[in-house]
């Protein structure tokens, strides 16, 4: 089951030119760009889906109905706001230093 997992986000990066295939003896896959130049956000984005804390919070969600009376709004929309400041300065060259 793990390999399956691996082969599918090995596969999502690919489709979305984050990797290239090294059509070599031994094969194996190729960053696109230099390491400094993908951030944690865009790769956790790509392979997990919406970082969002609540659904209404996902990118191209319908607006919730309740917005206008919710309690909570702000404080989730403050921890998407941090979730995606923090991913989004970190970057592969980051944890490989």
């Amino acid at each position: 089951m793990h390999s399956v997992l691996v082969n599918k986000a090995l596969d999502d990066l690919q489709a979305r030119e984050f990797l290239s295939v090294l059509l070599v003896k031994g094969g194996g896959y190729r960053l696109t760009r230099e390491p400094d130049q993908y951030t944690v956000g865009e790769i956790l984005t790509l392979t997990e889906g919406s970082l969002a804390p609540v659904s209404c919070l996902a990118q191209g969600a319908a607006p919730c109905p309740r917005m206008s009376s919710c309690r909570t709004y702000d404080m989730w929309k403050g921890l998407d706001d941090l979730i995606e400041d923090y991913f989004g300065k970190i970057t592969l060259a980051d944890l490989a230093a």
